[in-house]
């Protein structure tokens, strides 16, 4: 008997005179994932998608939906009624009469203060009907079934259980950001916490083209399709690095490559970043967890770039980084069997400390490198996902 799909937000509210902006962006978000089937409305407090009495697998589709798009604190299927509350008991029975439950109590919230029934005496007055009508006992403090009512400026909505969504900011709030997925667990789900922030997210991809052949690169395609459950559609720049890698090889000691293929691919992320206007890099790094991750290594890798660098993920456990890749599902895929194009050719025990002034010294050996990153870019498969 659902009618109406009231979706809620939390920071949201509290953008003062930008609250519009981040509405329209929510709805439109919401309108791409649902691909326009639906009526949606900006309400004041809440948002307001109009359903016509879904089959439970519609129910199923919406739901797992509507959980994967960021900015939506909660949602709840509803019925929606009319402010005569006449009408509103007679509706409520007919919505909970075939729901199977013993004991219930009413909560009700008023924001139309105009509403000539106070949000106690709905409970009260309800609870009443619900009693003598279905023969249901009331239980304040542990009920079978609570009845949530929410009195509007031009309607009322009942409704029986509220489904927690991903929080944070719409998609496309914020700035465009890229960042460098390796295929592993970590930077999938530095994507995903960033797109939770508002941002857009444009990924590359930079591999060892000796090493993988392209029909490998599918599983950087699917992380990247798993994403796009929570920002819609994507931009996949795939990035070939072996002539790179060559020059390196030839002209720098095993211990230090790690650190110069790392600065390289921070460079080329920097000439894409202008194409796509992006203000940030954003990384999976993890300090400590492998020899380009130490506090002195990443400086120096990152003094590479002029962008900021954000790594959403630097103090995380490891276990608490699996526990979300498998909450978005790219875990799966980030464990299959994938060559690491940054431990290629490496000394067994790569420099753990290193100084900007030792690096820019060593990379004075490498020639062309503009050349270098520019055929990289120009020689890039760019992949709408």
């Amino acid at each position: 008997m659902y009618n109406s799909i009231i979706i809620h937000y939390n920071e949201i509210a509290i953008k003062g005179k930008n609250r519009i902006f981040f509405e329209k962006k929510l709805i439109s978000n919401i309108h791409a994932s649902l691909n326009k089937k639906h009526k949606i409305t900006r309400h004041y407090g809440f948002i307001l998608i109009d359903i016509n009495k879904p089959s439970l697998e519609e129910i199923k589709i919406l739901e797992n939906k509507l959980t994967k798009i960021p900015g939506i604190a909660n949602f709840s299927f509803a019925f929606k009624s009319s402010l005569d509350f006449e009408n509103l008991k007679k509706q409520t029975i007919l919505f909970l009469k075939n729901q199977d439950f013993n004991t219930f109590k009413v909560d009700a919230r008023r924001s139309n203060k105009q509403f000539p029934l106070t949000s106690p005496q709905i409970n009260v007055s309800l609870g009443e009907v619900i009693y003598n009508s279905l023969n249901k006992k009331v239980d304040i403090k542990n009920p079978d079934l609570t009845l949530f009512v929410e009195v509007s400026l031009k309607e009322i909505f009942i409704f029986t259980s509220r489904t927690p969504g991903l929080g944070g900011l719409p998609v496309g709030v914020s700035a465009n950001v890229i960042c460098s997925l390796s295929g592993g667990i970590d930077s999938p789900v530095a994507a995903f916490l960033f797109m939770k922030r508002g941002a857009k997210v444009i990924f590359v991809h930079i591999y060892n083209n000796t090493l993988v052949k392209k029909e490998i690169l599918d599983k950087i395609k699917t992380l990247v399709t798993t994403l796009n459950q929570f920002q819609g559609n994507s931009k996949l720049y795939v990035v070939p690095f072996s002539e790179i890698q060559k020059h390196i090889i030839a002209n720098i000691d095993s211990d230090y490559r790690m650190i110069i293929y790392r600065r390289f691919m921070f460079k080329i992320i920097d000439e894409i970043s202008k194409k796509e206007n992006a203000k940030a890099v954003i990384t999976g790094d993890n300090i400590g967890q492998v020899a380009s991750q130490t506090i002195e290594n990443m400086t120096t890798i990152y003094s590479a770039t002029k962008l900021p660098i954000f790594s959403p993920l630097i103090a995380f456990d490891k276990n608490e980084i699996i526990s979300i890749a498998k909450k978005i599902d790219t875990y799966k895929t980030s464990i299959i069997p994938y060559p690491d194009c940054c431990s290629y050719m490496l000394s067994k025990h790569p420099r753990t400390r290193s100084t900007v002034d030792e690096i820019l010294d060593f990379e004075k050996k490498i020639e062309n490198e503009e050349d270098l990153i520019n055929n990289a870019i120009s020689s890039s498969d760019i992949i709408l996902v």
